[in-house]
Protein backbone atom coordinates (compact mmCIF):
# COMPACT_ATOMS: atom_id res chain seq x y z
CA UNK A 1 0.00 0.00 0.00
CA UNK A 2 1.39 3.32 -0.78
CA UNK A 3 0.79 6.31 1.67
CA UNK A 4 1.88 8.67 -0.94
CA UNK A 5 -0.45 8.15 -3.62
CA UNK A 6 -3.17 7.57 -1.13
CA UNK A 7 -2.11 11.03 0.24
CA UNK A 8 -2.64 12.76 -3.17
CA UNK A 9 -5.92 10.54 -3.91
CA UNK A 10 -7.57 12.42 -0.58
CA UNK A 11 -6.35 15.66 -1.69
CA UNK A 12 -8.27 14.97 -5.20
CA UNK A 13 -10.45 13.76 -3.30
CA UNK A 14 -10.69 16.65 -0.84
CA UNK A 15 -10.57 19.38 -3.67
CA UNK A 16 -12.98 17.65 -5.40
CA UNK A 17 -15.74 17.94 -2.72
CA UNK A 18 -14.93 21.49 -2.27
CA UNK A 19 -16.12 22.32 -5.88
CA UNK A 20 -19.05 19.75 -6.08
CA UNK A 21 -20.44 20.25 -2.54
CA UNK A 22 -20.62 16.07 -2.91
CA UNK A 23 -20.67 14.40 0.95
CA UNK A 24 -18.19 12.56 2.27
CA UNK A 25 -20.18 9.66 1.95
CA UNK A 26 -20.97 10.47 -1.98
CA UNK A 27 -17.35 11.12 -2.18
CA UNK A 28 -15.90 7.55 -1.02
CA UNK A 29 -18.60 5.75 -2.89
CA UNK A 30 -17.85 7.29 -6.12
CA UNK A 31 -14.78 6.61 -5.42
CA UNK A 32 -14.47 2.88 -4.58
CA UNK A 33 -16.63 2.92 -8.07
CA UNK A 34 -14.41 4.31 -10.09
CA UNK A 35 -10.91 2.98 -8.58
CA UNK A 36 -12.25 -0.43 -7.87
CA UNK A 37 -9.41 -2.22 -10.02
CA UNK A 38 -6.67 -0.56 -8.46
CA UNK A 39 -7.52 -0.79 -4.66
CA UNK A 40 -5.07 -2.92 -3.36
CA UNK A 41 -2.03 -0.72 -4.41
CA UNK A 42 -3.80 2.32 -2.13
CA UNK A 43 -4.58 2.89 1.57
CA UNK A 44 -7.81 2.89 1.48
CA UNK A 45 -8.55 3.03 5.14
CA UNK A 46 -6.17 6.05 5.59
CA UNK A 47 -8.38 8.26 2.92
CA UNK A 48 -11.49 7.20 4.42
CA UNK A 49 -10.08 8.14 7.76
CA UNK A 50 -8.09 11.52 6.75
CA UNK A 51 -11.38 12.65 4.70
CA UNK A 52 -13.51 12.25 7.68
CA UNK A 53 -10.88 13.64 10.23
CA UNK A 54 -10.94 16.95 7.45
CA UNK A 55 -14.67 17.07 7.14
CA UNK A 56 -15.15 16.43 11.24
CA UNK A 57 -12.82 18.98 12.31
CA UNK A 58 -12.89 21.83 9.69
CA UNK A 59 -13.55 24.30 11.68
CA UNK A 60 -10.37 23.32 14.20
CA UNK A 61 -8.48 22.49 10.93
CA UNK A 62 -9.04 26.18 9.24
CA UNK A 63 -8.45 27.78 12.71
CA UNK A 64 -5.09 27.06 13.14
CA UNK A 65 -4.31 27.87 9.68
CA UNK A 66 -5.92 31.45 10.09
CA UNK A 67 -3.62 31.94 13.56
CA UNK A 68 -0.33 30.60 11.50
CA UNK A 69 -1.12 33.13 8.32
CA UNK A 70 0.61 35.99 8.32
CA UNK A 71 -0.93 39.24 6.35
CA UNK A 72 -3.50 36.86 4.41
CA UNK A 73 -6.91 35.63 4.94
CA UNK A 74 -8.09 32.37 4.68
CA UNK A 75 -10.38 32.90 1.81
CA UNK A 76 -7.59 34.70 -0.15
CA UNK A 77 -6.45 31.16 -0.41
CA UNK A 78 -6.79 29.37 -3.48
CA UNK A 79 -8.47 26.02 -3.33
CA UNK A 80 -5.84 23.62 -4.02
CA UNK A 81 -3.81 25.42 -1.66
CA UNK A 82 -6.12 25.46 1.08
CA UNK A 83 -6.84 21.88 0.67
CA UNK A 84 -3.30 21.01 1.20
CA UNK A 85 -2.96 22.54 4.11
CA UNK A 86 -6.27 21.13 5.43
CA UNK A 87 -4.94 17.73 4.54
CA UNK A 88 -1.59 18.50 6.10
CA UNK A 89 -2.99 19.96 9.46
CA UNK A 90 -4.98 17.38 9.70
CA UNK A 91 -2.48 15.01 9.33
CA UNK A 92 -0.40 17.13 12.16
CA UNK A 93 -3.58 17.50 14.45
CA UNK A 94 -5.55 14.23 14.49
CA UNK A 95 -2.93 10.93 12.77
CA UNK A 96 -0.58 9.97 15.46
CA UNK A 97 1.31 7.44 12.54
CA UNK A 98 2.30 10.83 10.50
CA UNK A 99 4.93 12.79 12.02
CA UNK A 100 4.35 16.80 12.07
CA UNK A 101 7.78 16.82 9.66
CA UNK A 102 6.22 13.79 7.28
CA UNK A 103 2.64 15.84 6.93
CA UNK A 104 4.73 19.04 6.18
CA UNK A 105 7.35 17.24 3.60
CA UNK A 106 4.54 15.27 2.05
CA UNK A 107 2.23 18.79 1.33
CA UNK A 108 4.95 20.11 0.16
CA UNK A 109 5.64 17.55 -2.44
CA UNK A 110 1.47 18.07 -3.40
CA UNK A 111 1.62 21.56 -3.61
CA UNK A 112 4.59 21.42 -6.48
CA UNK A 113 2.74 18.92 -8.24
CA UNK A 114 -1.00 20.72 -7.68
CA UNK A 115 0.22 24.52 -7.51
CA UNK A 116 2.64 26.15 -8.72
CA UNK A 117 6.87 27.46 -6.73
CA UNK A 118 5.51 31.02 -4.91
CA UNK A 119 2.87 28.61 -3.14
CA UNK A 120 5.62 26.27 -1.92
CA UNK A 121 6.81 28.50 0.13
CA UNK A 122 3.29 29.73 1.31
CA UNK A 123 2.85 26.11 2.19
CA UNK A 124 5.48 25.76 3.63
CA UNK A 125 5.64 29.01 5.87
CA UNK A 126 1.86 28.37 6.88
CA UNK A 127 2.80 24.84 7.93
CA UNK A 128 5.84 25.69 9.65
CA UNK A 129 3.87 28.01 11.39
CA UNK A 130 1.23 25.86 12.53
CA UNK A 131 3.90 23.59 13.80
CA UNK A 132 5.35 25.78 16.02
CA UNK A 133 2.33 26.77 17.72
CA UNK A 134 1.10 23.47 18.50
Amino acid sequence: MNRKKSREIAMELLFGMTLSKNTLEETIEHFIEEYEMKLKTIDVEYIKNILEVVEKNKEIIDEKITVALVNWKLDRISKVNLTILRLAVAEMLYLEDVPEKVAINEALELTKIYSDEKSVAFINGVLDNTFKKM
